[in-house]
Protein backbone atom coordinates (compact mmCIF):
# COMPACT_ATOMS: atom_id res chain seq x y z
CA UNK A 1 0.00 0.00 0.00
CA UNK A 2 1.34 3.43 -0.96
CA UNK A 3 1.52 6.11 1.74
CA UNK A 4 2.39 9.67 0.68
CA UNK A 5 5.73 10.88 2.03
CA UNK A 6 4.26 13.79 3.99
CA UNK A 7 1.96 11.48 5.97
CA UNK A 8 4.74 9.05 6.88
CA UNK A 9 6.25 9.43 10.34
CA UNK A 10 9.63 11.13 10.43
CA UNK A 11 12.63 9.01 11.12
CA UNK A 12 16.14 9.61 12.36
CA UNK A 13 17.64 12.78 13.74
CA UNK A 14 15.12 15.48 14.59
CA UNK A 15 12.09 13.22 14.49
CA UNK A 16 10.75 14.59 17.76
CA UNK A 17 11.25 18.23 16.81
CA UNK A 18 8.25 20.50 17.05
CA UNK A 19 6.31 21.56 13.99
CA UNK A 20 7.08 24.98 12.60
CA UNK A 21 4.08 27.10 13.47
CA UNK A 22 5.48 30.47 12.44
CA UNK A 23 5.61 31.96 15.94
CA UNK A 24 7.44 35.28 16.17
CA UNK A 25 9.82 36.01 19.03
CA UNK A 26 10.17 39.79 18.88
CA UNK A 27 13.64 41.08 19.74
CA UNK A 28 13.15 44.81 19.15
CA UNK A 29 10.41 47.15 17.97
CA UNK A 30 10.51 50.69 16.66
CA UNK A 31 7.37 52.16 18.22
CA UNK A 32 8.44 55.69 17.36
CA UNK A 33 8.29 54.83 13.64
CA UNK A 34 4.57 54.02 13.94
CA UNK A 35 4.07 57.40 15.61
CA UNK A 36 6.20 59.46 13.22
CA UNK A 37 5.19 57.79 9.94
CA UNK A 38 2.03 56.76 8.15
CA UNK A 39 2.65 53.08 7.36
CA UNK A 40 1.56 52.34 3.80
CA UNK A 41 2.81 48.79 3.20
CA UNK A 42 4.78 46.26 5.27
CA UNK A 43 7.21 43.56 4.22
CA UNK A 44 9.02 40.71 5.94
CA UNK A 45 12.71 40.47 5.03
CA UNK A 46 15.42 38.07 6.05
CA UNK A 47 18.63 39.58 7.47
CA UNK A 48 22.14 38.44 6.59
CA UNK A 49 23.97 38.27 9.95
CA UNK A 50 27.22 36.96 11.38
CA UNK A 51 27.29 34.42 14.21
CA UNK A 52 27.98 36.91 16.99
CA UNK A 53 25.16 39.16 15.76
CA UNK A 54 22.69 36.29 16.01
CA UNK A 55 23.87 35.46 19.53
CA UNK A 56 23.59 39.10 20.56
CA UNK A 57 20.07 39.28 19.10
CA UNK A 58 19.07 36.11 20.97
CA UNK A 59 20.04 37.92 24.18
CA UNK A 60 17.41 40.51 23.20
CA UNK A 61 19.78 43.42 22.90
CA UNK A 62 19.25 45.73 19.94
CA UNK A 63 17.97 49.20 19.10
CA UNK A 64 16.12 50.34 16.00
CA UNK A 65 15.67 54.04 16.80
CA UNK A 66 17.83 55.32 13.93
CA UNK A 67 17.42 52.34 11.60
CA UNK A 68 16.35 52.78 8.00
CA UNK A 69 16.47 50.80 4.76
CA UNK A 70 18.13 51.95 1.57
CA UNK A 71 18.02 50.34 -1.86
CA UNK A 72 21.50 50.36 -3.39
CA UNK A 73 22.47 48.55 -6.59
CA UNK A 74 19.27 46.50 -6.66
CA UNK A 75 19.78 45.25 -3.09
CA UNK A 76 18.12 46.31 0.16
CA UNK A 77 20.42 47.33 3.02
CA UNK A 78 19.59 47.96 6.67
CA UNK A 79 21.51 50.95 8.04
CA UNK A 80 22.09 52.15 11.63
CA UNK A 81 20.51 49.18 13.42
CA UNK A 82 22.43 48.94 16.70
CA UNK A 83 23.27 45.34 17.58
CA UNK A 84 25.78 45.43 20.46
CA UNK A 85 28.83 43.20 20.53
CA UNK A 86 28.37 39.72 21.93
CA UNK A 87 29.74 39.47 25.49
CA UNK A 88 31.56 36.19 24.98
CA UNK A 89 32.76 37.15 21.49
CA UNK A 90 36.47 37.38 20.75
CA UNK A 91 38.26 38.86 17.78
CA UNK A 92 35.37 37.54 15.64
CA UNK A 93 32.94 40.11 17.08
CA UNK A 94 31.02 42.29 14.63
CA UNK A 95 30.88 46.04 14.09
CA UNK A 96 28.00 47.48 16.08
CA UNK A 97 26.36 49.67 13.40
CA UNK A 98 27.45 48.02 10.16
CA UNK A 99 25.07 47.91 7.22
CA UNK A 100 23.32 44.56 6.85
CA UNK A 101 21.84 43.04 3.72
CA UNK A 102 18.10 42.34 3.64
CA UNK A 103 16.69 39.41 1.70
CA UNK A 104 13.64 40.31 -0.36
CA UNK A 105 12.12 39.15 -3.64
CA UNK A 106 13.11 41.11 -6.74
CA UNK A 107 9.56 42.44 -7.26
CA UNK A 108 9.46 43.73 -3.67
CA UNK A 109 12.82 45.48 -4.03
CA UNK A 110 11.74 47.09 -7.32
CA UNK A 111 8.45 48.27 -5.82
CA UNK A 112 10.18 49.66 -2.71
CA UNK A 113 12.79 51.42 -4.82
CA UNK A 114 10.25 53.12 -7.09
CA UNK A 115 7.99 54.17 -4.21
CA UNK A 116 10.85 55.41 -1.99
CA UNK A 117 12.01 57.75 -4.75
CA UNK A 118 8.68 59.58 -4.53
CA UNK A 119 8.66 62.73 -2.41
CA UNK A 120 8.05 62.14 1.28
CA UNK A 121 8.33 58.34 1.18
CA UNK A 122 10.91 56.33 3.08
CA UNK A 123 11.53 52.75 4.16
CA UNK A 124 11.67 52.24 7.93
CA UNK A 125 12.34 49.22 10.10
CA UNK A 126 9.44 48.38 12.43
CA UNK A 127 10.74 45.27 14.20
CA UNK A 128 13.40 42.59 14.32
CA UNK A 129 12.25 39.13 15.37
CA UNK A 130 12.98 35.44 15.09
CA UNK A 131 10.59 33.31 13.06
CA UNK A 132 11.26 29.57 12.89
CA UNK A 133 14.79 30.21 14.18
CA UNK A 134 15.66 32.75 11.49
CA UNK A 135 16.21 36.47 12.04
CA UNK A 136 13.67 38.59 10.19
CA UNK A 137 13.02 42.31 9.87
CA UNK A 138 9.61 43.87 9.43
CA UNK A 139 10.11 46.85 7.16
CA UNK A 140 7.54 49.31 5.92
CA UNK A 141 7.08 51.79 3.16
CA UNK A 142 6.10 54.92 5.05
CA UNK A 143 5.28 58.57 4.59
CA UNK A 144 6.25 61.16 7.19
CA UNK A 145 3.43 62.58 9.28
CA UNK A 146 2.97 66.26 9.97
CA UNK A 147 2.71 67.44 13.58
CA UNK A 148 -1.08 67.88 13.36
CA UNK A 149 -1.43 64.32 12.01
CA UNK A 150 0.45 63.00 15.05
CA UNK A 151 -1.83 64.93 17.40
CA UNK A 152 -4.91 63.66 15.55
CA UNK A 153 -3.69 60.05 15.86
CA UNK A 154 -3.10 60.48 19.60
CA UNK A 155 -6.53 62.08 20.02
CA UNK A 156 -8.22 59.18 18.19
CA UNK A 157 -6.32 56.67 20.30
CA UNK A 158 -7.38 58.44 23.51
CA UNK A 159 -11.02 58.65 22.35
CA UNK A 160 -11.02 54.93 21.53
CA UNK A 161 -9.57 54.14 24.96
CA UNK A 162 -12.19 56.33 26.71
CA UNK A 163 -15.08 54.73 24.81
CA UNK A 164 -13.76 51.23 25.61
CA UNK A 165 -13.59 52.17 29.29
CA UNK A 166 -17.15 53.55 29.23
CA UNK A 167 -18.48 50.41 27.55
CA UNK A 168 -16.69 48.15 30.03
CA UNK A 169 -18.01 50.21 32.94
CA UNK A 170 -21.58 50.02 31.61
CA UNK A 171 -21.32 46.25 31.16
CA UNK A 172 -19.94 45.90 34.69
CA UNK A 173 -22.86 47.94 36.11
CA UNK A 174 -25.35 45.88 34.11
CA UNK A 175 -23.89 42.60 35.44
CA UNK A 176 -23.99 43.90 39.01
CA UNK A 177 -27.63 44.97 38.60
CA UNK A 178 -28.57 41.53 37.23
CA UNK A 179 -26.94 39.85 40.22
CA UNK A 180 -28.74 42.09 42.69
CA UNK A 181 -32.12 41.96 41.00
Amino acid sequence: MYVPKESQPKQGKGASSEKKDGKRKIVAQNKKARHDYLIMDTYEAGIVLTGTEVKSLRQGRTSLTDAFVQIDGGEAWLHNAHIPEYNQGTWTNHAVRRKRKLLLHREEIDKLESKSEETGHTIVTLAIYFKDGRAKAEIALAKGKKEYDKRQTLREKQDRRDSDRAIASAKRRQRNNERMG
